[in-house]
């Protein structure tokens, strides 16, 4: 029981910087960072027809789209979540890990508004 209990605890440990991972960093081919400060992060994001990124994590924001595309968003637990949106349209997103991928057949491009924690100083 206590070694069942140790592996649980280890791959929690695993799992947690796994929810975390940064796209600009894990997949740099699709985001790029455009500006940053304390109080907001925005990521250019782009994806050929039918690009998959990797599973990763975002903060609440949000995504502008600069084309119309479509996007199919997997969760951890397996759910899929799709997304449709036209060119000049703004929609908030939940906080959290996902994996998406362009599902249309043109390129899709968006900007990503990330919101930081208040630091306070309003």
């Amino acid at each position: 029981m206590r070694t069942a209990s140790m592996l649980l605890a280890l791959v929690l440990l695993a799992v947690g910087p796994a929810l975390a991972q940064d796209p600009v960093e894990v997949d740099s081919d699709h985001y790029r960072l455009v500006f940053e400060n304390d109080d907001v992060r925005v990521l250019r994001i782009s994806y050929g027809p039918h690009e998959k990124s990797v599973m990763h994590y975002h903060p609440a924001g949000v995504v502008v789209f600069l084309t119309n595309g479509k996007t199919r968003f997997t969760l951890l637990d397996g759910q899929t979540v799709e997304i449709e949106g036209n060119a000049h349209e703004a929609i908030w997103t939940e906080a959290g890990p996902h994996l998406p991928q362009n599902i249309g057949d043109q390129p899709l491009e968006v900007i990503l508004v990330e919101v930081k924690a208040s630091s306070g100083s309003n």
